[in-house]
């Protein structure tokens, strides 16, 4: 069965069962009316002896075979029902019979049969003295004289008619199961029709366009309806995920090839310069105080990005793990910030605020690593150094807000579009990867290094900017217990 289509199968079982079905209703309609029939000979035949029995008060009539007048014997018989009439004495031996002229003495019953035939009513079947047929037979003890009466009538004319509606139900239930089964046929083509299309919407998926969905082919209340539903769901899903692998892969392939540019350029430097003292083009004590210098500050680009890469693996792997948190305020790093900001360009405007601008700065308190948070902040105030004009007013917000405990570092700089905005947290991602970096600027990983460390105190790191309008970063944490 598993090499059919589900078509053929489908039709296949409802054949079957249809099959059955008629099978046993003929069986039942046949054994009614065979029933029927068989109950009202019975019931006729039971009646005439009952009659015969009475009237015969001493002793039986002596006719035999057709010694009476057959034109009134014959339409006498049948109007009864009853074309055989046979009496027995006390110990069983016939001793007359009446029969229709119609019928051969051959096929009546043997006299040997006939005293088989119980006499309180009982109908048996008895068979012809020559096996052509059977015949019904009901006895009832005559009154007076001792005797049997015996009535009986051939079997051939119902098992006529019940063989005809056997094989008038045969012809019209082969006759119907054909036609059903057509029907059928054509009646599942047209419901598998949603499963088809639903088949040929997996192939084309299957070939690589996963943006095809399963069509409006059933009402959604409908089992096609609620597959189509769950399909759809699951392609958008398996979409979705083949496109989050496809940016992570494209991700991935943009991470390693800054790596290798950010490894290359201090390897390529010191590369150089071991070649050039190898070479004997540093003869002066100078020239080589100049070249170990350049080499230290390569391999210390080298170490600053090294454990950038490993902090963020770190980060990735077990948030949880690379902190020390205890409690504190965010006000200790925000005023520490506005030194180290005011160290870096003296002539820079720097305020401190609460949060949003909005009155003085308040308490923060947190359960965190202070560590990690120096970190956080010291990458937003270098960012915010980095990025704008020398001069540019920056302001430090600090306090409570939404329930959360509020960090920021605002400027008044040239701002970010929102392309940039978008991205400036990825990795080794810059606003201007053309620019020349000055000695010891980072790789690009300032930021994401910032979210990450955020995100493992349960925070985050949000920006607000336009193009034109400055940039606003904001670390939020929960606040302490």
């Amino acid at each position: 069965m598993s090499r059919f289509s589900l078509r053929a199968r489908l039709l296949l079982l409802t054949a079957a069962l249809l099959l059955a079905g008629l099978s046993l209703i003929s069986a039942l309609v046949s054994e009614h009316v065979e029933r029927y029939q068989r109950d009202r000979l019975d019931g006729q035949l039971r009646s005439f002896t009952e009659i015969i029995a009475r009237v015969s008060a001493t002793r039986p009539p002596k006719v035999t075979g057709t010694d009476a007048n057959p034109e009134l014997l014959d339409p006498a018989l049948d109007l009864i029902g009853t074309p055989y009439l046979v009496y027995l004495d006390a110990k069983g031996a016939v001793m007359s019979g009446i029969h229709s002229t119609r019928l051969n003495a051959a096929t009546l019953p043997a006299n040997e049969t006939l005293r088989t035939v119980p006499t309180d009513g009982t109908a048996v079947d008895l068979p012809a003295a020559d096996d052509s047929g059977r015949w019904r037979a009901v006895a009832e003890p005559a009154t007076g004289w001792g005797g049997t009466v015996i009535a009986a009538a051939p079997l051939t004319e119902a098992d006529a008619t019940i063989a005809q509606l056997r094989t008038s139900s045969l012809i019209s239930g082969a006759a119907l199961l054909v036609l059903l089964t057509a029907v059928g046929w054509f009646a599942l083509g047209r419901g598998l029709n949603p499963l088809r299309r639903i088949e040929h919407t997996a192939a084309a998926i299957a070939g690589g366009d996963l943006t095809r969905r399963v069509p409006g082919i059933a009402p959604p209340g409908t089992e096609i309806g609620h597959l189509a539903t769950s399909l759809n769901t699951m392609l958008g899903q398996l979409e979705q995920a083949f496109s989050d692998r496809a940016a992570a892969e494209a991700r991935m392939r943009t991470f390693l090839s800054d790596v290798s540019h950010e490894l290359r350029t201090p390897l390529f430097g010191i590369k150089g310069s071991t070649e050039l003292y190898r070479m004997g083009a540093l003869p002066e004590r100078a020239d080589v105080d100049e070249t170990m210098h350049r080499i230290d500050r390569e391999a210390t680009r080298l170490t600053a990005l090294t454990e950038d890469l490993l902090l963020l693996a770190q980060l990735d792997e077990a948030p949880e793990g690379q902190l020390d948190p205890t409690p504190m305020d965010l006000r200790t790093l925000a005023g520490d910030a506005r030194h180290d900001l005011r160290a870096l360009d003296p002539t820079r405007p720097i305020e401190l605020t609460g949060p949003g601008g909005h009155g003085s700065a308040g308490p923060a308190p947190v359960h965190a690593d202070e560590a990690r948070l120096r970190q956080v902040v010291t990458n937003l105030v270098g960012n915010a150094a980095a990025h704008t004009p020398p001069g540019t007013p920056v302001r430090i917000g600090v306090g409570t807000a939404n329930g959360h405990a509020v960090l920021e570092v605002a400027d008044e700089g040239p701002g970010m579009t929102a392309e940039q905005a978008e991205h400036v947290f990825d990795r080794f991602y810059r606003t201007d990867r053309s620019r020349t970096r000055s000695d010891g600027a980072n790789a690009g990983l300032g930021l994401a290094i910032a979210r990450s460390l955020a995100q493992a105190h349960g925070g985050d790191v949000e920006l607000a900017t336009e193009l034109g309008e400055g940039a606003c970063f904001r670390l939020t944490l929960p606040l302490a217990p």
